[in-house]
């Protein structure tokens, strides 16, 4: 309890090293919902995974990080924009979007927005040479994600840094996870995201369909994320989508649960649970992934005999590790003999892990960058720094990943006969 208690302090309140004369400064584009102070009680509110990015995405991580200043914060009510300034010690406030973007001072955007917006300031922000840290879901639909991170601004020397912030995939325990099986092996994973149903209301942007809403642009995306990670692989098809949908005004076609089932290349099927309309209880995320049965050489063996392995794997809070998480992995193992398969010998042998640093993952992963206070948006932001500023990073969203993503999340919504999200008409 004592080392949970300590590094839930530090996360939010870190050592604050001196930043370095040539420090990026970042402009956020929005304020609305989100003039949040980040405390530790605060994380005990689901809402806060959906609504308030901007502390845990960026405000929390550029506290320790030297090479980070947020400078600016825009939004369309400058009021709101003045109380999140003055809340998060921001030195400026900008009248619009637009102008943090064309302030020559700010190098990197943060966009937050609603995600019918994505596009269209991503792809300003672009133009105007920044570097842009992306909300996820980076846009609305494949058309969107084609268009943008194929800008021909993106293919030049000394081009912008564009990333979607899939920040959980930066995590240690993630990373770790992924080491302990061969997507070639995969036979079945289940994803499931829930958010308690009193943390979101109708009101809220992710059920407004205007603006790009729906449960699958919201959680579902971490479920959807994660399928392709573990598999390694695009879904060759969508074989169901079951959801629960709002059919009245801006809320219509606006998901709030969905079950969803892919089929890989391999053969291999995941199925993605999430929802905005949960238990009551806060429960979290989990991957579960099952592995076919490989043969493990043995050399104790007679030339008739043979070991086999199956394994089963979990991750428990996939999306935000830092507060808690624990891997599990069971192993069934068999003695049998080649020619008949009977059964000699059968047993199980079961591990658990955390992994809230590189350091406790060992191994290949052991000299890499990290505190047990680095939440995964700090890991993110390592990484978006290092890719800017020329050096090695360990993992990346590439834009082939995010394009194919928005794909997924097309042939999801196709599939459900919900339809797929607007595009934007702004080019």
């Amino acid at each position: 309890m004592a080392a949970f208690v300590s590094r839930i302090w530090q996360c939010f309140n870190p050592p604050r090293p001196a930043k370095s004369p040539d420090a990026l400064r970042f402009g956020i584009l929005g304020a609305a919902n989100i003039a949040w102070v980040p405390s530790t009680s605060s994380i005990y509110s689901p809402s806060a995974i959906l609504t308030l990015s901007s502390p845990l995405a960026l405000l929390g991580p550029a506290k320790s990080h030297p090479e980070v200043i947020v400078q600016a914060v825009a939004a369309r009510n400058r009021q709101k924009a003045e109380t999140y300034a003055k809340a998060n010690a921001i030195p400026e406030v900008k009248n619009s979007y637009q102008d943090i973007i064309d302030d020559p001072n700010i190098d990197c955007v943060f966009i937050p927005l609603a995600n019918s917006l994505h596009f269209e300031w991503a792809v300003r922000a672009i133009r105007a040479g920044k570097h842009v840290l992306l909300e996820k879901p980076s846009v609305s639909n494949a058309k969107e994600a084609e268009l943008l991170f194929r800008l021909p601004e993106l293919s030049q020397p000394n081009a912008p840094v564009l990333l979607e912030a899939f920040h959980n995939r930066f995590f240690p325990a993630f990373a770790f996870f992924r080491s302990l099986f061969d997507p070639a092996d995969v036979e079945h994973v289940s994803a499931v995201a829930k958010i308690p149903w009193w943390a979101t209301g109708m009101d809220d942007i992710h059920f407004d369909y205007n603006l790009s809403g729906g449960n699958m642009m919201a959680m579902g995306t971490y479920n959807f994320s994660a399928l392709r990670l573990i598999f390694d692989a695009e879904p060759e098809e969508c074989l169901s989508c079951d959801v629960n949908a709002y059919t009245e005004g801006v809320h219509d076609k606006c998901d709030y649960d969905a079950k969803v089932k892919f089929r890989f290349p391999s053969g291999g099927i995941g199925e993605a649970y999430s929802t905005l309309k949960g238990e009551t209880l806060l429960k979290p995320s989990s991957l579960t992934v099952m592995t076919k049965e490989v043969v493990i050489p043995d050399d104790t063996l007679s030339a008739s005999e043979e070991k086999v392995r199956s394994r089963e794997l979990s991750l428990r809070d996939f999306i935000h590790g830092v507060f808690w998480h624990r891997i599990d992995v069971k192993d069934v193992f068999q003695i049998r003999a080649k020619g008949t398969r009977s059964v000699i010998k059968k047993w199980e042998e079961n591990k658990s892990h955390k992994v809230y640093t590189f350091r406790d993952a060992g191994g290949e992963f052991s000299d890499l960058p990290g505190e047990v206070y680095w939440m995964s948006y700090r890991h993110q932001l390592e990484q978006f720094v290092n890719r800017i500023r020329g050096r090695k990073t360990q993992h990346w969203v590439t834009a082939e990943d995010s394009i194919n993503q928005m794909k997924m999340v097309d042939m999801a919504y196709t599939k459900s006969g919900l339809g797929l999200r607007p595009t934007s008409e702004f080019r």
